[in-house]
């Protein structure tokens, strides 16, 4: 447990942006990759992005998702 526990201090060092780099990182070794899957995750941003940029998305304020969300996993 010490190899975790100075790799956790030494990442607590890092910029945000490396923090999150390397919390992808270790997140996307959690899962095996299945064949496709990113290409159909590019696809969907794509789409949601060109949604958004001609005005046919509809968003919500974070603070209500996030209530929301609270609301339903305790």
């Amino acid at each position: 447990m010490q190899t975790v526990e100075l790799l956790k201090s030494q990442a607590s060092s890092l910029s945000m942006t490396e923090r999150a780099d390397l919390a992808y990182f270790l997140l996307s070794t959690l899962e095996p990759k299945e064949e496709g899957v990113e290409e159909a995750w590019r696809e969907v941003t794509a789409r949601r992005v060109a949604e958004i940029r001609v005005g046919s998305a509809t968003g919500r304020p974070v603070d209500e998702v996030l209530t929301e969300l609270r609301e339903r996993y305790p």
